[in-house]
């Protein structure tokens, strides 16, 4: 099973401020860009949660300029910040009439941090793409937004297609939201072996449980068979980001999902300083 160094699991902890220089550390020094894909083969997974959270993080936590491109027909991401397409069907444009996705993109309430919307037509990109034929454009959109922004998370629709093997090409790390069951680590294994089979050189892969629940035997058991991954917890402060379209981290920062994404994606950014 695949490994991420410096990331560490265990369950939620009791939710404390966080002390500035811990909450902007990975905001010094010259950092290269990366794409983060949050990817799932189901959906309800947290997907889309994470995606939204993470995209904060980066933004206000470690202060890059980021960019949340939702790649999911459901158009989730957006959604939890107040933001809805501006037209219909441009958003595949961008893959197949090459349109610029900067007239596209939208500005959150939160400084340097951005959403490309999707909208109905993605449920037609597979197809567009396969006809085109061009198997990195993904790769080629990233880097061409990565000169403004040095983050870009990508929310994954829950598919195994050309578009989700696009997204392995262009991603530096996958992140794999899982929800806490006995048949996790079969499912992580699942994707893993997907992942592979469609590229010869993938990213670093990293399974995360969602919504666990430590009061629950089969959580308690699904987190005990994989003590080392990652965790964000069930909590009802994650269930109200969707009705006020804000991210934990605005909502309730003082919660124990805000410190759990916190250091899921300090995590995050340790192991994306680790490359070469």
């Amino acid at each position: 099973m695949p490994r991420i160094i410096g990331l560490t699991g265990g369950p939620p902890r009791r939710a404390g401020p966080l002390r500035a220089s811990e909450a902007r550390s990975n905001a010094v020094g010259e950092r290269k860009s990366a794409t983060i894909a949050i990817y799932s083969v189901k959906g309800g997974v947290g997907k889309t949660t994470f995606s939204a959270n993470l995209a904060w993080c980066s933004a206000v936590q470690s202060g890059h300029g980021t960019l949340l491109w939702d790649l999911d027909a459901a158009g989730g991401s957006a959604f939890l910040y107040g933001l809805e397409p501006q037209d219909t069907r441009l958003a595949e444009e961008v893959f197949a009439r090459e349109r610029p996705a900067t007239r596209l993109i939208q500005h959150t309430a939160f400084e340097g941090l951005d959403v490309l919307p999707a909208d109905e037509s993605i449920r037609a990109l597979d197809a567009q793409l396969v006809k085109i034929g061009k198997r990195k454009r993904l790769a080629k959109l990233t880097e061409e937004l990565s000169a403004d922004y040095p983050r870009i998370i990508l929310d994954c629709p829950p598919v195994m297609n050309e578009l989700s093997a696009q997204v392995v090409r262009a991603a530096d790390l996958v992140i794999v939201p899982l929800p806490p069951s006995p048949l996790s680590s079969r499912a992580f294994d699942l994707v893993v072996r997907e992942i592979a089979g469609n590229t010869k050189r993938h990213p670093p892969i990293l399974p995360v449980l969602s919504m666990l629940d430590m009061r629950r035997a089969l959580h308690r058991q699904a987190y005990e068979t994989s003590p080392n991954w990652p965790a964000i917890p069930y909590a009802s402060a994650v269930e109200q980001c969707a009705v006020h379209r804000q991210p934990v981290g605005a909502l309730a920062p003082q919660s124990a999902a805000t410190q759990a994404f916190s250091r899921l994606w300090a995590a995050i950014e340790k192991k994306l300083d680790q490359r070469g």
